[in-house]
């Protein structure tokens, strides 16, 4: 267990904030299968925008368990605490402020991990929020901008000096994106030298891994993103290993079936019978990537324009299945 602010987190696992994923049903389903910490996806600070589809969704926590754990980004000072104070109001009761995305298209706002160039401005992004808002205030950065400039442990300091109360440390730095190998080293010398809790993100995606990375990096949690797509169950796995030194078997082809058409049945009821029967095609194909049929399936199920088809072509697929290793 651990602390931020007055929230007691019972789990070392914490689900990652990844834009067009992680959002209300995918972070329920994973809360359930034993991730500690869920993170919404990354919001705009630009207010004027929450108007849009896409933020009305992002911003809909209604029903989650707590603490609601909502991520901004942004590169003005004035409108992140703006932004913050709002999401409060709205619920949020962390709020979880990203210079972690390498994407162009934030970057190139100076915004995400583009801020990391910027340490002054880190520091009046980071007192302009805490000072705004009475929630917890986490941060999550990489280990810098490029491998001649990485100054991760020098914006954790900063950070912690801001009030800030846990931090996620993805081990590339934003030039990396996500190729090579996660600097667990690096997030190992920022959390021996900072007191608040340091999550772990990058390339965690087994037990082993999970158990190998918090003994290297000395943090207090690990933070799991694309590994869990199409694969919640692996909170509940790397859960029960941390806890006794057992491996849990993988799920078998009845409950993958279960999981699959709760979490299909989730993305229709939340987004709607047109949005929810498009953005439940990606989800499914994370589901059966592994699978030796799932290509051809795929294909077929991407052509699906209701949503009812959806929910029967899932059936149909597992009626017809007989591996046990969908899960694999």
């Amino acid at each position: 267990m651990f602390q931020i602010g007055p929230y007691t987190i019972d789990s070392q696992l914490i689900l990652a904030p990844m834009a067009g994923v992680t959002d209300r049903p995918f972070r329920q389903l994973c809360k359930r299968m034993g991730a500690g910490l869920v993170v919404s996806e990354m919001v705009t600070s630009d207010t004027r925008l929450w108007k849009s589809r896409k933020s009305t969704y992002r911003l809909n926590h209604a029903g989650e368990a707590e603490p609601r754990s909502v991520q901004i980004a942004g590169g003005d000072p004035d409108m992140m605490a703006a932004a913050a104070a709002m999401n409060v109001e709205r619920g949020a009761q962390i709020i979880d402020i990203n210079m972690g995305c390498p994407a162009k298209k934030v970057c190139n706002k100076a915004a995400g991990s583009a801020l990391l160039k910027d340490e002054p401005l880190v520091r009046k992004i980071l007192e302009a929020v805490v000072a705004a808002v009475e929630v917890p205030v986490t941060l999550k950065i990489r280990t810098g901008w490029d491998q001649a400039n990485k100054n991760g442990l020098t914006v954790a300091k900063i950070a912690e000096d801001a009030g800030i109360k846990a931090l996620a440390v993805h081990g590339r730095t934003r030039s990396c994106g996500y190729k090579g190998e996660a600097e667990y080293e690096t997030i190992a010398n920022i959390a021996s030298s900072v007191s608040m809790p340091v999550f772990a993100n990058g390339d965690i995606d087994s037990p082993i891994k999970a158990k190998q990375v918090l003994e290297k990096a000395g943090c207090t949690a690990v933070m799991i993103g694309r590994a869990a797509q199409g694969k919640p169950w692996l909170f509940r796995e790397i859960d029960h290993y941390l806890r006794t030194g057992t491996m849990l078997p993988p799920p078998d082809l009845k409950e993958v079936r279960e999981i699959l058409l709760g979490h299909l049945q989730e993305l229709h009821q939340f987004y709607g019978d047109y949005m929810g029967v498009r953005i439940a095609r990606k989800h499914v194909g994370w589901y059966l990537q592994n699978r030796p049929d799932g290509s051809s399936f795929r294909k077929q199920f991407n052509s699906i324009e209701l949503a009812a088809d959806q929910t029967a072509a899932i059936e149909s697929f597992f009626d017809n299945a007989s591996s046990p290793n969908v899960a694999a």
